[in-house]
């Protein structure tokens, strides 16, 4: 039985996730090595929460009822008694494993352990660990609280029982789950992520403009945001690292991330959360940078 979530990585995955199981009535500690990134992901919990009580999608009760139950932490020692443990923290591989092989030290025998990894092998993750057979990729999509998919990747040693644990947890979450099988990319980046590396590509050799991409697949194909938006939305660094992920894993030269793209990142435009990226964030109204 899940009764407390404690969540590794307070950014923007981190909160929404925290967000999510809370309003749900999980009690739910969020933890993260920044103590400042803590007070900023309640406040960011704390507004978002409010815009669904301004769209009467859940009452100001349910709001504060959520908000009394997440609670915050700095050390992952915390994490003793915690029944579930997901980890959201930057899509690096070794990141990841040494948070993984630090709650292994520290969870209960019957926790389970799961990864927001949006691309990593969660076999391999998994692989670091003192209970492959109780860890599980559970993808959650941006912003959480708002998109319904969940993806759900089994490692190889995941059990049928941790599997349908997460599966039901899922739909108490009002979410719908996709399994996916456990590839580079699993089923939406391996799909999403070669599109908006294309319209890069399609941008870096001046097939067209910025406004000209985005509006070509919001109006074309009836995309709700066009793919350099996007990427902006996503983060510059994560899809790098993501059609880095496709590229080594799967060895085609079609994964090959644009020029333009590691370009971007090596200048620090990752998109919205540093303030440019494809658009420039700085005014009301954000502008192409290119």
């Amino acid at each position: 039985m899940i009764k407390t979530v404690g969540i590794v990585g307070a950014g923007q995955m981190g909160n929404g996730i925290a967000h999510a199981f809370a309003l749900t009535g999980y009690q739910v500690l969020l933890s993260d090595i920044n103590a400042d990134a803590l007070d900023s992901a309640l406040k960011v919990i704390e507004n978002n929460l409010a815009r669904q009580v301004a769209k009467d999608a859940i009452t100001s009760e349910q709001a504060s009822a959520a908000l009394e139950l997440i609670s915050t932490s700095t050390n992952l020692n915390d994490f003793a008694e915690v029944d579930l443990a997901i980890e959201a923290a930057t899509e690096n591989e070794d990141v990841k494993k040494t948070i993984f092989r630090e709650l292994s030290t520290i969870l209960k025998p019957g926790a389970i352990m799961a990864t927001n990894t949006s691309s990593i092998s969660v076999t391999r993750l998994a692989s670091v660990t003192d209970r492959p057979e109780k860890f599980i990729g559970v993808h959650f999509m941006n912003p959480v609280p708002i998109m319904k998919l969940v993806e759900l990747i089994r490692g190889i040693a995941t059990s049928d029982a941790t599997y349908n644990v997460i599966k039901d947890i899922v739909e108490k979450l009002d979410k719908i789950s996709a399994t996916s099988e456990d590839f580079p990319g699993f089923i939406v980046n391996r799909i999403l992520m070669p599109m908006i590396n294309e319209a890069i590509y399609v941008l870096y050799e001046g097939v067209g403009t910025v406004k000209d991409i985005d509006l070509g697949m919001e109006l074309g194909t009836n995309h709700p945001m066009g793919p350099l938006k996007l990427a902006d939305f996503i983060g510059l660094d994560t899809c790098l690292a993501i059609m880095q992920v496709l590229y080594d894993g799967l060895a085609d030269s079609k994964y090959r991330p644009c020029p333009l793209l590691v370009k971007y990142v090596e200048a620090g435009w990752l998109g919205r959360k540093t303030g440019r990226g494809f658009y420039d964030y700085s005014s009301d109204e954000p502008q192409p940078t290119r």
